[in-house]
């Protein structure tokens, strides 16, 4: 059986059901919902970044209504003025409306921030809500670089506030992925457990052409600590597949599948020692390209994605156990092959998990009495009976414990999915000090760690 060390820092409070966490309603609702309980006694929220008509990605309002549902928000910033009346529409137009989160910050003083701006933001926006003063609920992958999460942590644990990032495989799904970190941890599958995780790949698109942007959007305060660009629509709408902005299905789908893995191998508070592996770009991207001086401005990209397409990368660890990351799955005898999910192998067996099953023989050969077992460890390893994800915060909140999706672990998921896009970017092996959190030896490497803010917009 694996040996995994006992998460002391996740002492959680154990709440009820699962079900109060569900999709958010107006504020009215808030009312209603919390019959009896004073209007001053409920924490106030304010939400940066919450999607609208002219996104794509819907996730940042989806979190502002969850939260609007346990707390009484007060106040919504979104550089897209549109979405800003938009989301306010859901409250009867009572929110405080601002495209600026330092003066919404300065202003509103909420209790609780939540975060669902591109993931470029994430770090700066978090780091001056919690100096606020507030909570903080910020959609994942928290950190653009390997950098800010040392930093962020720092900042987290100097404020002494509860951080939520949304990660929400930890807590839904219907179990499955607790399940499989529990049977993992169970030893349900032996020892020498190697995670094998497919995250999928980013097409190829571009060069687009630059447009005005709209007048009711702040098209210098969306690009904020990235480089200056021209308004693209594709931009806006598909930053994860510009490096400016994100990492690609690497920081995308790998912060769901490659933090449950890490989970599941125990390995939440250290990390790799090796990454290796190939992978090809966008055509747009010249072989041997260097990626440190385009990051500084002294190189230039077309206008196009830039993220990697494919890539078969594998992290080892110092123990020997290793997990593999693939855009797509496939085994060696080609007998196995899927495009998402997390294939975990062991001594005794294998079985595979992604959001929509959980199969394979150990699953079901598992008898009532494994199964009262890994409940019981469900419940050790989520610090109480799992809720819903943002129930969890709020639970968090009161308790001022942390929450099942904590910075500092997540901060070493992220690690692994930048080290993976740093190997990518230059094409050979990296040996890392999970102690230092320093590439042994490369310079180059370790360059890429951080990156270049834009003045006026940094953290």
């Amino acid at each position: 059986m694996l040996s995994h060390p006992t998460n002391t820092r996740r002492d959680f409070l154990k709440t009820s059901s699962a079900g109060a966490a569900a999709l958010g309603v107006p504020l009215f609702w808030n009312r209603r919902a919390h019959a009896g309980q004073d209007a001053n006694d409920r924490k106030t929220v304010a939400s940066v970044g919450v999607g609208g008509s002219r996104g794509r990605y819907s996730r940042g309002g989806s979190i502002a209504m969850q939260a609007a549902r346990l707390g009484q928000t007060v106040a919504v910033c979104d550089v897209d003025t549109r979405h800003n009346n938009e989301f306010n529409g859901k409250f009867d137009s009572q929110l405080q409306m601002f495209t600026d989160y330092r003066e919404m910050l300065d202003k509103v003083k909420p209790n609780i921030v939540t975060i669902g701006t591109p993931d470029h933001w994430h770090v700066p926006i978090a780091i001056a809500a919690l100096r606020s003063g507030a909570d903080v609920y910020c959609e994942k992958p928290l950190t653009l670089t390997i950098d800010e999460g040392i930093q962020i942590g720092k900042v987290v644990a100097e404020t002494g506030k509860v951080f939520q990032v949304g990660t929400q495989q930890r807590s839904e799904n219907d179990r499955k992925f607790l399940q499989a970190v529990a049977m993992v941890h169970e030893g349900v599958i032996g020892d020498n457990v190697t995670a094998h995780v497919a995250i999928g790949g980013v097409a190829k698109g571009g060069p687009f052409e630059a447009t005005m942007a709209p007048k009711d959007l702040d098209w210098d305060m969306w690009l904020g600590p990235a480089p200056e660009a021209l308004y693209m629509e594709e931009r806006r709408k598909m930053f994860r597949w510009f490096a400016e902005y994100s990492g690609g299905k690497m920081t995308d789908w790998g912060a769901h599948h490659i933090d449950i893995a890490t989970w599941a191998l125990g390995k939440q508070d250290t990390g790799p020692v090796k990454v290796s592996g190939t992978g090809q770009f966008p055509p747009c991207v010249p072989d041997n390209f260097d990626f440190v001086k385009w990051f500084a401005g002294e190189a230039h990209l077309p206008n196009a994605f830039n993220s990697a397409m494919n890539f078969n990368l594998k992290l080892e660890y110092a123990d020997g156990l290793v997990m593999t990351v693939h855009d797509k799955y496939v085994s060696e005898d080609g007998k196995t092959e899927f495009p998402n999910g997390i294939l975990f192998e062991g001594s005794k067996g294998r079985f595979f998990v992604n959001r929509g099953k959980l199969t394979g023989k150990p699953v079901e050969e598992l008898t009532d009495a494994d199964m009262k077992r890994i409940d019981d460890r469900i419940v050790e390893l989520y610090g109480g009976e799992p809720t819903g994800h943002m129930q969890n915060f709020f639970d968090c909140v009161e308790s001022r414990k942390n929450p099942v999706s904590d910075v500092f672990t997540h901060h070493r998921t992220m690690t692994s999915c930048h080290m993976c896009n740093i190997t990518l970017m230059l094409g050979r092996e990296l040996n890392w000090d999970p102690k230092t959190q320093e590439f042994i030896g490369d310079d180059q490497a370790n360059a890429l760690k951080t990156r270049p803010q834009r003045p006026g917009y940094t953290s």
